[in-house]
Order: structure tokens, then C-alpha cells, then sequence
């Protein structure tokens, strides 16, 4: 018994403490960079939580110190404004940066995967189901309703995270580079009551990626870095 509470205590023992006044800085770009002194998100909030344990003890859920500040910050903005939707961040980057598979990107402190937010049938916000059995939420596919095993997409909850995101940026001297979400899917963003703060504030990929990225999307930071 001993030996199986010291395997599971032994991870996170290792894991390198920051002290509070260490800011990150980022080397390179996304898809070609590195990131020193990088911070972990918590596991959780009163309205959010990390897309799996096990992959965050692994250290899969480490950001730049601003990338962090924005999206807690955000997240607090939401729990006003949204006080019902449910939210969950998914893959963002190792500690170091650099290489991060499958991902192409990730490898600066900037990127960072959302988990597509979703309501079920009664249209109450629920968490998008993310375990090993399908790849963390990954291997996920809405079809052409939306749907997704009696869950539907809330442009809503979305349109307002990216929003959120995007004006706590600029609180903090930064902006947003790029979301990256479903060229078919984006129009309904537009639709919701931010449709018109997205068009003219965010910029959006307007090429399909290489994978759909409709049961996530993807937020690159523009926060300067080193070359």
C-alpha cells in the first residue's frame, strides 16, 4: 500500500515549484519554440475544469505566466456574465515548451485547447465527456446538427469565452493571435449576441486545420517572445 500511495505522490512531488515572482518568458514560435519558467493552470475553478488528471500530472497543462493570468481572469469575467455555462481547457504544453505530440504547434506557452462547450437536451450547460476511451475528447465528432451523444455546441458559452479571453488580453497589454475553431462552424459564432465584438476584435483561421477542431478550438496568444 505504501509503495502504490508513494507512485501516485512521487509525480507530483517532482514537479518544479515557481515562485510567485517568476514571469515566463517564450522563445521562438508556436510551432517552432521553447518557454522558460512556464506555470500550470489549476485543475479546476467554480466554473471550469482541466480536460484530465492524469494528462495534467503528466505535465500537459503548462502556459506562459501572462497566457495564465489572462485565462484565469477571463474564467472570473465569465462566472458574471455567464454564470451558468460550464467550461474545460484541454491540451496546452510542457513546461519547457518545445515538441508536444500530436499537436503541431504548442511548443512556446502560448497555445492553449478549449474544449468545445456544450448543453444537453433540457439545454442546460454541461462538460463535453473527456476520458481515454475517446482520446480525452479529441477523437470527438459533432455531425451536421451539432450533436454529439445528446449534447449540442453552445455558440453561446463559446462566443463569450473567446470574447472574454480577448478583452482580458488587452487589460493586460497583450492581444489574442488567432482562434482557430471549424471554418463551417464559425458563422454561428457570429450569430450570438457577440457576433459583431468577434468580427471586428478577433481573428479567426478561415483555412480548415488538420484536424476539424470542432469538439475544440484553439487560441494562440500574442505575447512577445524572444528569438
Amino acid at each position: 500500500m505504501q509503495r502504490v500511495l508513494c507512485l501516485l505522490i512521487f509525480p507530483l512531488m517532482t514537479l518544479p515549484l515557481i515562485a510567485a515572482g517568476d514571469s515566463s518568458v517564450c522563445y521562438g514560435t508556436t510551432s517552432n519554440g521553447k518557454l522558460s519558467n512556464g506555470v500550470q493552470l489549476p485543475s479546476s475553478g467554480p466554473n471550469f475544469v482541466v480536460y484530465s488528471t492524469v494528462a495534467r500530472i503528466a505535465g500537459r497543462t503548462y502556459v506562459h505566466s501572462e497566457v495564465k493570468k489572462i485565462i484565469l481572469a477571463a474564467y472570473k469575467q465569465l462566472e458574471k456574465e455567464q454564470p451558468e455555462k460550464l467550461y474545460k481547457y484541454a491540451e496546452t504544453g510542457f513546461e519547457s515548451g518545445g515538441e508536444f505530440k500530436p499537436h503541431k504547434t504548442h511548443r512556446n506557452g502560448l497555445s492553449v485547447d478549449f474544449m468545445t462547450p456544450v448543453v444537453n437536451k433540457e439545454g442546460r450547460s454541461v462538460q463535453l465527456p473527456t476520458n481515454p476511451f475517446n482520446r480525452f475528447g479529441y477523437d470527438i465528432e459533432f455531425d451536421k446538427k451539432d450533436h454529439y451523444d445528446g449534447l449540442y455546441i453552445d455558440y453561446e458559452a463559446i462566443a463569450a469565452h473567446v470574447v472574454a479571453l480577448h478583452q482580458q488580453a488587452k487589460a493586460q497589454g497583450h492581444d489574442l493571435w488567432r482562434v482557430i475553431f471549424d471554418p463551417e462552424l464559425q458563422p454561428n459564432l457570429f450569430k450570438t449576441q457577440y457576433g459583431a465584438y468577434l468580427k471586428a476584435n478577433v481573428q479567426f483561421s478561415e483555412r480548415p486545420s488538420w484536424v476539424r477542431h470542432d469538439e475544440h478550438y484553439h487560441v494562440d496568444f500574442d505575447i512577445p517572445c524572444e528569438h
